[in-house]
């Protein structure tokens, strides 16, 4: 008989995504060296097909709930861990599939399927956090491979995660990186978005587009004059700007319906 092992078991779950939160963890490789031996890793549907069964220690949740049956099974997921991370865009704020949101389901069922009726699927697309509680959220589009290994080595460890919590805009800052809204006029989320990208895209002098959610206390409304009288943005094009990546993020969704017309 194998030897039982007294390893705390590692478990990530895919929901409505597109894997790449998952595969930013097999990114992670020599990081994951310091952690690895420490842990079993008990279910990871893109690294292998075998299921230990739980409890589990830590249960990492890619996507977003769309359908009944998913709204089920994160329950499941719930009751069988001690410790629930959330991690990616879909698993924190709906995602880009949180965009049907602002739409009707059905309508868009019958524009797409040939047989609509065959679509099983809620009437919204909604974060983990709204279903199930919640121990830590990691955001991204995908998450930061080093916040990801820092998430895990700290509730391996039980202490609290080391992560930015400030905006992309310091980023820029310590990186010499001039201010894209300032110097261009080009529409930047960079001052309501939190950090954790590096600030990459105003580095090849392109605006930031919220990957990683809204920051502490966004000042979106201030954001949103600015982009119409600075940057000379319309009312629908400052909406759209707030409806992207994390436009089920409640401080981006709420700007954004400000500007519809």
């Amino acid at each position: 008989m194998p030897l039982r092992t007294s390893k705390p078991k590692l478990a990530v779950w895919k929901f409505s995504s597109c894997d790449g939160c998952q595969l930013s963890l097999l990114d992670c490789e020599d990081e994951l060296l310091a952690v690895a031996a420490a842990i079993e890793i008990a279910n990871f549907p893109e690294a292998s097909r075998a299921v230990v069964r739980g409890p589990y220690s830590v249960s990492l949740v890619e996507g977003s709930i769309t359908t009944p049956e998913e709204a089920e099974r994160i329950h499941k997921i719930r009751r069988n861990s001690r410790i629930v991370v959330a991690i990616g865009a879909c698993a924190t704020s709906g995602g880009l599939q949180a965009l049907r949101n602002f739409q009707d389901v059905g309508d868009l069922s019958r524009a797409v399927y040939a047989h609509p009726e065959y679509i099983e699927s809620l009437n919204n697309s909604t974060p983990i956090s709204d279903h199930i509680y919640v121990d830590h959220e990691l955001r991204g589009c995908p998450v930061n491979k080093a916040h990801l290994v820092e998430v895990l080595s700290a509730f391996l460890n039980d202490r609290k995660p080391n992560l930015p919590n400030h905006a992309v805009c310091i980023e820029c800052k310590r990186a010499g990186t001039v201010c894209v809204m300032t110097a261009h006029g080009t529409p930047c989320l960079g001052p309501v978005t939190q950090a954790g990208c590096d600030a990459l895209c105003p580095r090849y002098n392109r605006g930031c587009f919220g990957c990683f959610g809204p920051r502490e206390n966004p000042n979106t409304a201030y954001l949103a004059t600015r982009y119409r009288e600075e940057c000379g943005q319309t009312p629908d094009e400052v909406l759209r700007l707030f409806r992207g990546i994390n436009a089920g993020a409640e401080p981006f969704r709420r700007e954004s319906l400000r500007h519809e017309t």
